[in-house]
Formats: C-alpha cells, sequence, structure tokens
C-alpha cells in the first residue's frame, strides 16, 4: 500500500494524494463531490494496477478526504486545477483518467486542458454540468436562501454530513459547463451508466456522448446500476475496461 504524501500545488492548495510507479499507460483516479481516495472504485483499481505492473494516482481535491482546505471554499474550477496539477507533477507519459460522478466532469475539463497527456477517458456515472441541474431544480425558496446566505445545506444520501453548495460553487459550475458545446476529445471514451441511478439520469451518458467530437466513443447501460457502481461485478467491469485501453492503445503495448 503506497504512503500517502502532499502535494503543494502552485494554485496554493495542499492535496493529498497516493502514487504506485508502474509501466504506462498511466492510470489516474478522480472521485466524485464529497468522496475520496479510499473509495472502493479507487482502491479496486489501484489493486489491479499494482497485479499488472501499471502507474497509478488516486487524490483527494482539496477540502475532501484528508486534503488540506475546507470543502465549502472548493469550486469545480479549483479542483479540476488540483486533478490538472495531479497529471502535470505526479505522472509521466500519456494517462488514462477515471472519473467517477462529478470526476467525470473534472476528467472532461482535464482530458481538454491536457490533450497531449490524457490519451482515454472512463467516466463513472459522469456527472458534467450538475450544478447547473441542480440550480434548475432549485425552489424560488432555496433559491432565495443561497443568493442571501451565500450558501446552503442540502442533505446528502451517502453519508451523515449534508452537502454544502454555495453560490460560488453554482457560478463557477455555469463558468465550466461543458454539454453546452461541442467537446473535442479524439480519444477513446468509455461511458458507464447505471439505469437505476437516482442522482445522474442514465440519458446524462449519452448527452455527453452526443457533445463528444470523436470517433471512439462507447455507452454502457448497466440494468439495474445504481449511481456508486461498486459492487463487485461494477469493479471487475471498471478494471475489464481500463485493462482493454492500456492495451488497445499503441503505448500500452
Amino acid at each position: 500500500m503506497p504512503e500517502t504524501r502532499i502535494l503543494e500545488t502552485a494554485h496554493g492548495t495542499r492535496i493529498a494524494y497516493k502514487r504506485t510507479k508502474g509501466k504506462g499507460p498511466g492510470v489516474v483516479f478522480l472521485p466524485g463531490f464529497m468522496s475520496d481516495m479510499e473509495g472502493g472504485k479507487a482502491t479496486a483499481l489501484e489493486a489491479w494496477c499494482v497485479a499488472e505492473g501499471q502507474a497509478f494516482v488516486r487524490f483527494d481535491y482539496q477540502g475532501h478526504g484528508v486534503s488540506e482546505g475546507k470543502f465549502a471554499d472548493g469550486t469545480i474550477g479549483l479542483w479540476a486545477k488540483d486533478a490538472i496539477a495531479v497529471i502535470d507533477k505526479l505522472t509521466e507519459g500519456p494517462q488514462i483518467v477515471v472519473g467517477s460522478s462529478m470526476g467525470g466532469w473534472i476528467g472532461l475539463l482535464a482530458a481538454k486542458a491536457r490533450p497531449g497527456r490524457v490519451k482515454a477517458f472512463v467516466g463513472l456515472a459522469a456527472a458534467p454540468d450538475f450544478t447547473v441541474r441542480m440550480w434548475e431544480g432549485f425552489d424560488e425558496a432555496t433559491r432565495a436562501e443561497v443568493l442571501e446566505n451565500g450558501f446552503m445545506k442540502r442533505p446528502c444520501d451517502y453519508g451523515d454530513e449534508p452537502y454544502t453548495i454555495t453560490k460560488a460553487l453554482i457560478d463557477d459550475g455555469w463558468q465550466n459547463r461543458v454539454l453546452n458545446a461541442p467537446i473535442h476529445l479524439d480519444i477513446p471514451v468509455r461511458l458507464i451508466q447505471g439505469t437505476l441511478d437516482p442522482d445522474v439520469p442514465w440519458q446524462t451518458a449519452q448527452q455527453i456522448a452526443d457533445c463528444i467530437v470523436g470517433e471512439n466513443t462507447e455507452v454502457i447501460l448497466v440494468p439495474g446500476g445504481d449511481h456508486r457502481l461498486s459492487r463487485d461485478i461494477d469493479l471487475k467491469r471498471l478494471t475489464r475496461m481500463v485493462g482493454e485501453l492500456t492495451k488497445d492503445l499503441p503505448y500500452g503495448r
């Protein structure tokens, strides 16, 4: 098990990470909203990479897990900078980026920002532009609360701590939308989506695919799959897919 280290980024965050060195292409895991690098998908992918001798990095965004900072101070743009810093400073050569939920949004932003480094993308219940949908779903009273107080608390179905939704998060999310225009990614893209996901409608995966300009995009619908996609069968599907990408890419041989 690799030890936890701290990366001091040029944009001022101190983020925790665990890195396993190995052959390329490397694999980078991006966790979701209020999630961290100790989740089942991250650790299962790490175990597979260790067994295959593949380079791997998992990390916590600012304000998540054991990284420094307050969650409420974070935004999509800031967390995307964290992910790009990890790719720039902690990896070498081509990378396969795997993003879960919000990590799927972060992963798309990172792939656009580093086209020479991100050579494949896997989205697990990817949730790009989720803050836009969130704001549209708020009633007038909730919107007024956010505008007046600068934040609101929202119950979390995946833990005891409620989500803190800030106006800064909503505003920044609007500036970092990706589904409002073509996404130019001429790389393999795999979008795995559960049909019974209560948080991300399964149609979102198709919407992402429709925006991507490229000839190697696949949507994989999982009948009965939930948002976490962390069952044994889901984890086996994930590692199998990443394994196929490492073999299919010319530098993975």
